[in-house]
């Protein structure tokens, strides 16, 4: 059960399967627009990837070691903390998948840094600090009527 969460129902077996699963994420985000997901459900929805993620990914540690590629839960927590409080459109989406995966690939601005803490939270922190930033970034284009 831990291999197929963490993996994300298999994607991180995958060549490019963090690519994938931010994508695959963009996608149910997308058709999940209609559902009038609330903002406080939203943050709690990202909670429980997080924590779920978060655990799955300290289980894994011992048999695929630190922070495996096959691990892409993270991934989707990150995409899903870079949609937070964005209004839901094909353009803000590929956008946030674009920023999400510039911050997550390249690591700037302590990323980096997060992905050395221990176990399943160094998995999880160094994405959903990506998502944060690249949040923070859509904000401010939205705001700016850049988007």
């Amino acid at each position: 059960m831990y291999k197929l969460i963490s993996t994300s129902l298999g994607i991180g077996y995958i060549k490019g399967g963090g690519t994938i699963a931010s994508l695959l994420c963009c996608i149910c985000l997308y058709y999940s627009r209609t559902c009038g997901i609330s903002p406080s459900l939203s943050v709690l929805i990202a909670l429980i990837i997080f924590a779920v993620g978060w655990y799955t990914a300290e289980k894994m540690e011992p048999l695929w070691g630190k922070d495996n590629y096959r691990i892409v839960i993270d991934e989707i927590a990150g995409m899903y903390v870079t949609m937070l409080f964005v209004p839901l459109s094909f353009k803000t989406l590929v956008v946030g998948f674009l920023l999400f995966r510039l911050f997550d690939i390249t690591k700037p601005f302590y990323i980096r840094r997060l992905e050395k803490l221990p176990g399943g939270l160094g998995v999880m922190m160094d994405d959903v600090l990506a998502g944060i930033y690249a949040n923070l970034i859509l904000q401010i284009a939205l705001f700016v009527s850049f988007l």
